[in-house]
């Protein structure tokens, strides 16, 4: 006997289901990646032209890498709900992520920091600041080069300071929530650039650390066992509404609020697996 109609419904079902999604489908989320790219460029070109007299070009080259992280994060999630990840998207992401999060981000930190000090106020530390503030941001370059290599040929990695059975975390800051370090504190100062040789030096250390914490093996927070398809999806939207709102309204404060709260969760995360191992240690018998 052949199969009734339920059966050949079935069969079409699956055969819709095994389909390969179009062509043009694959063009998708590499249009967000190109965004990412674009964003990126701006930023660098806003950072060129930025000064003390004109520092809305460094607040607009900070809003443009804060744009790209969204993009960023809007490809992946593209590709993964319509399963047109490919081989050439993730290459194509992760050089557009060289520029966006690593090239953009050193030159906005250096220029904004250490290239506009008065010449006039401490000449010798601002020479000596201006000179280490290069290496120090081109270290950042370099950490988040190295830490898009490295993800890019693990397989399931695991972190130095394990979390929860189950959840996923990423091994060093991801390279843009590194930028949106340095993105978000710009953005706060309203685009006007460090006037102090002292804050400068204190800029240099935030720079230098963010790149270690890329490089690290320290867990961060991925976020990715929050979906859409979760039990309760209305709350995540309202969630979603709601942070989108703030960022709207209070930009300056929430989003370096958001940005130094997740390069400290991953060190809270650090102390406090080392204190938990430390008293394991010490309750052990020998």
């Amino acid at each position: 006997m052949g199969a009734g109609p339920s059966g050949m419904a079935s069969e079409t079902r699956s055969g819709k289901e095994k389909r390969r999604p179009s062509r043009g489908m694959y063009v998708l989320p590499s249009l967000f990646t190109a965004g990412n790219v674009a964003a990126g460029y701006y930023a660098i070109t806003q950072s060129i032209q930025g000064s003390a007299a004109e520092p809305a070009f460094f607040d607009r080259a900070a809003l443009a890498i804060g744009f790209a992280v969204l993009f960023d994060g809007v490809d992946g999630m593209i590709a993964r709900l319509t399963n047109t990840a490919s081989d050439f998207g993730r290459e194509l992401d992760s050089l557009a992520d060289v520029i966006t999060f690593g090239v953009a981000p050193s030159l906005l930190a250096y220029i904004w920091g250490f290239r506009m000090l008065p010449m006039t106020e401490y000449p010798h530390l601002r020479d000596r600041i201006t000179h280490l503030g290069v290496f120090v941001c081109f270290l950042f370059l370099i950490c988040g080069a190295s830490r898009l290599a490295r993800f890019n040929i693990s397989v399931n990695p695991q972190p130095r300071n394990p979390g929860r059975p189950g959840k996923k975390y990423f091994v060093g800051m991801p390279i843009p929530a590194g930028a949106g370090v340095i993105a978000s504190v710009i953005h706060f100062e309203n685009g006007a650039p460090i006037s102090d040789a002292r804050l400068s030096a204190v800029w240099l250390c935030l720079i230098l650390f963010t790149g270690f914490l890329m490089v690290s093996t320290w867990r961060f927070w991925s976020g990715k066992e929050i979906s859409l398809g979760q039990r309760h999806p209305f709350q995540l939207v309202a969630v979603i509404v709601a942070v989108g709102a703030l960022i709207a309204l209070y930009s300056e404060e929430v989003l370096i609020i958001v940005a130094l709260g997740y390069l400290v969760s991953g060190v809270l995360a650090r102390l406090a697996y080392s204190w938990g191992q430390k008293r394991r240690q010490v309750g052990t018998p020998h």
